[in-house]
């Protein structure tokens, strides 16, 4: 009997909790009420801007599914998007591909759908992971960007789009990059050189090229190709003056230098 009471207790004490937690969750505008749909969004949008996602969906899902002639329809799905994007989870993010990949379906010449397709590169880029992991959400944002790019040049969302890109671009020369290290620290020049070369074709803007030049100077000079190791060190050096590499470049560069200098006599 003492069991049973604690167990019914403890229900009970659960049951308060939830209450507490989530009592408030759903909207409180009656369907019928007039400019309902006005109310749900505006009490939405507010409740997402404070983080609270879970609630922000509920208001959106309400016009989504209870007044299908709203001109906000549209607009509500990228509110839902946007909530599934905050909560983070890996089901959150799955189900926000499908909700943006509708709008951009449905609502094709929407003045939004540079948004969506923003928005669509952002649940990919959120998802991106470090340089030694696999890079196929990497690889996905840099192709939803450069979409975007490419359909709305003029938006004013084109900077931020640039931005992110420019980062994940970063992230896949990284990724090169160690592959590339591995190779070096077992005296594989042959794969580090292709790895390194892949960078400066792919991606020549890289924020880390100055790695990429010694690492590839490096390789040259132990391949016995001191002429091509020779040019690698220079634009080192005059593109990366304050590189981390600069002091052993350096070195290696009279090395060579010095040994050109030998051969000619």
């Amino acid at each position: 009997m003492a069991f049973r009471n604690t167990f019914i207790a403890l229900i009970g004490a659960l049951a308060l909790l939830a209450a507490a937690c989530g009592g408030n969750s759903g909207p409180d505008i009656p369907l019928a009420t007039a400019g309902a749909d006005d109310l749900l969004f505006e009490r939405g949008t507010a409740l997402l801007q404070d983080g609270d996602w879970r609630n922000a969906r509920e208001h959106f899902l309400q016009i989504r599914d209870n007044y299908p002639q709203s001109p906000l329809r549209a607009a509500t799905r990228l509110g839902i998007g946007d909530t599934l994007i905050a909560e983070g989870t890996i089901e959150a993010y799955i189900s926000a591909l499908s909700e943006f990949r509708d709008f951009l379906a449905q609502y094709p010449t929407s003045d939004r759908a540079a948004y969506a397709q923003y928005r669509l590169g952002m649940v990919y880029f959120l998802q991106m992971r470090r340089p030694e992991r696999d890079q196929a959400d990497t690889r996905n944002a840099m192709t939803e960007f450069e979409l975007f790019l490419e359909r709305y040049p003029n938006s004013p969302l084109r900077p931020e789009v640039e931005s992110h890109l420019r980062e994940a671009r970063d992230r896949l020369s990284e990724s090169y990059l160690v592959v590339a290290r591995y190779y070096l620290r077992r005296n594989w020049y042959p794969g580090a050189i292709d790895r390194l070369e892949q960078i400066l074709k792919e991606d020549p803007g890289f924020r880390g090229r100055d790695a990429v030049y010694f690492h590839l100077a490096d390789s040259f000079q132990n391949s016995d190709r001191e002429e091509d190791a020779l040019e690698m060190f220079e634009r080192l050096m005059e593109e990366f003056p304050q590189s981390e590499f600069i002091e052993d470049a350096t070195e290696s560069l009279a090395e060579l230098r010095r040994s050109a200098q030998a051969g000619e006599r």
